[in-house]
């Protein structure tokens, strides 16, 4: 089983959303029987945020972007299904943490280290914070910090490889499901003008 040390050495560093993934993620292996990750696709992860507890499930997971098992739904919300194919048995982990009150002086160093202030003072403070709540969650009973739900979810098709066509604008190879079609012309989806940069 991997290690939280494990984690943070593919993060790059510790954080209190790096600690709830990887509690997260070793509460979902456990509830389906496993003692390890996916090495091909026979796990699925299904994450709704972008944060660096998604790091944390896919270091537990064996899951990735790469092999077609992480799909990210961007809802903004902590919550992470892990299911196993090819049943589609799952768990659903709904993130519950509220972390222990700051003190005035936690708050207002916080405030300053938003502002952009980087001060020895301001780090060590906040350091210390982050140190802090990293703790309690990695040592918190389950029920504290997660709600957990078995579910059976349709899960996504297999990875899927597609042939690459070139865009006919600026000449880079796109996949031919994303290849989008412009005054008769093949383009890839930043070309066709969905995308603008203003």
């Amino acid at each position: 089983m991997k290690t939280y040390d494990d984690v943070i050495k593919f993060h790059g560093h510790s954080c209190p959303g790096l600690a709830l993934g990887y509690r997260a993620g070793l509460r979902a292996l456990k509830e389906l029987g496993l003692e390890k990750g996916s090495s091909d696709e026979e796990i699925v992860a299904i994450v709704e945020n972008d944060s660096c507890a998604v790091d944390a499930i896919q270091v537990l997971t064996g899951c990735t972007f790469g092999k077609g098992n992480l799909i990210f739904k961007d809802y903004g919300k902590q919550v992470y299904t892990i299911a196993l194919r090819p049943s589609g048995e799952g768990v659903r982990i709904s993130i519950d943490y509220t972390p222990p009150e700051e003190t005035e002086d936690e708050k207002k160093a916080w405030r300053r280290y938003m502002d952009g202030d980087r001060s020895e003072e301001v780090l060590k403070i906040v350091h210390s914070r982050k140190a802090k709540k990293v703790q309690t969650i990695l040592n918190a009973p389950d029920d504290e910090i997660m709600k957990v739900k078995r579910v059976k979810i349709e899960l996504p098709k297999e990875a899927h490889i597609y042939q690459s066509v070139r865009c006919e604008a600026c000449g880079e190879k796109v996949a031919e499901p994303k290849a989008r079609l412009r005054h008769g012309k093949v383009v890839c989806i930043p070309c066709s003008g969905l995308y603008i940069n203003s």
